[in-house]
């Protein structure tokens, strides 16, 4: 096959959107498709092989400045006139991911969307959430108008059929075993977080309002005012525009600043606990990579985390917002040793079955048959569902 694929990051690491769709241009490339990726936010510094990578014209998003908003030009028309696709793989649902939908269906051919980023949700968080009935107004018309829409999980799948999106499949996440393992922890990272004897807690992700930060820094302060205060450590990594105030609000905590690869990986390792609070995710790629990593996880009850630990048994799940239930839920973890180990185990467990190969082996196989098919787009004035199989 021969695969057009339009991502609105493609910066190895970045996140965990950016993390899956190096992993499925990965498994294509192993099996001997073509891909050529287009995408306004590139890294010159990555190693992409074969793979021809083709920038577009852009811009920061406001309220977003890390991620860019791409145009869409002539070039890359005859960009793609010149690739001539068998199909079109479209991550973002953006200006430029609308004209690569547009010109799929005048050329009759098939186009998947991946639901990757819950959008919608960031917006009450900047105070536009009046904004929300439009943005899902628009991505109905968005998906409905491709051949399949691809949801991370369950709960997702049921989001979108609840804003009457209909030709949904699943393809779920993946986890690099080989990078995310306990036997990765390092004393020696621990002593240089003051952290030997002392358990400690990782966060890992954005420094961004939408990412529910404030219940973390909420909860740190619970431990910081009572009998914890000297018997845990806070850890936190990743980088964003809420950092300086967190540091602020946080003293006690170490901040690492932005990881990735083995520095990532030793890192989860050598932690005891991951707490995610976060509301906004779609699947929850640092939750499975801290479950790899031998961390038993805290997350929300919303969202995408709460069905990674509801398939993995491998965590706790906490009333959405709601600081002293995290609190709590940390507390059964760090004062149960025999739960703890429980939990860990299970993580452990479910995480050996995740691996990328399987995982996009069912989407492939899946591309080829509406490849074969020949399966168009949808009407893009037409929501009815497209009949193709859903896992």
């Amino acid at each position: 096959m021969k695969i057009a694929l339009y991502a609105g990051s493609y910066v190895k690491d970045k996140d965990g959107a950016v993390k899956s769709i190096y992993q499925l241009v990965s498994s294509f490339r192993k099996q001997e498709h073509e891909v050529e990726v287009w995408s306004p936010d590139l890294s010159s510094s990555d190693d992409v092989g074969d793979i021809a990578l083709h920038g577009v014209p852009s811009v920061p998003i406001p309220l977003y400045p890390d991620y860019k908003l791409g145009f869409f030009t002539n070039d890359i028309r005859l960009q793609l006139e010149a690739f001539f696709p068998d199909i079109v793989h479209i991550s973002t649902p953006d200006l430029i991911g609308r004209e690569f939908l547009i010109y799929a269906r005048e050329k009759n051919i098939p186009v998947a969307s991946a639901f990757h980023t819950d959008f919608p949700s960031y917006l009450a968080y900047y105070r536009l959430g009046f904004a929300v009935g439009l943005a899902w107004r628009y991505l109905a018309w968005f998906y409905n108008s491709c051949t399949l829409v691809l949801a991370p999980n369950e709960s997702v799948r049921l989001k979108l059929e609840g804003h009457h999106i209909n030709n949904i499949a699943l393809w779920s996440r993946g986890v690099d075993k080989e990078l995310f393992d306990p036997s990765r922890r390092s004393l020696q990272l621990r002593l240089a977080w003051n952290a030997a004897d002392r358990r400690v807690i990782v966060y890992a992700g954005r420094f961004v309002v939408y990412k529910d930060i404030e219940v973390v820094m909420d909860v740190y302060d619970r431990f910081m005012q009572g009998i914890y205060a000297d018997k845990v450590r806070f850890v936190m990594i990743g980088s964003g525009p809420e950092e300086e105030a967190m540091k602020r609000r946080m003293p006690e905590a170490v901040f690492t600043g932005y990881l990735t690869g083995e520095k990532l990986s030793v890192a989860y390792a050598s932690g005891d606990l991951f707490l995610f609070p976060s509301t906004t995710e779609a699947f929850c790629n640092v939750a499975l990579e801290a479950l790899a990593s031998g961390l038993p996880v805290v997350v929300s009850d919303a969202g995408g985390c709460r069905e990674v630990v509801e398939r993995s048994g491998g965590g706790l799940v906490a009333p959405e917002g709601d600081s002293g239930a995290f609190y709590a839920q940390c507390i059964e973890l760090l004062d149960n040793s025999l739960r703890h180990k429980e939990l860990k185990a299970r993580g452990l467990a479910f995480a050996e079955q995740q691996s990328w190969s399987e995982v996009n082996q069912g989407l492939i196989e899946r591309y080829k048959k509406i490849v074969a098919r020949g399966v168009p787009c949808a009407e893009m004035s037409d929501r009815r569902a497209v009949p193709v199989e859903s896992s």
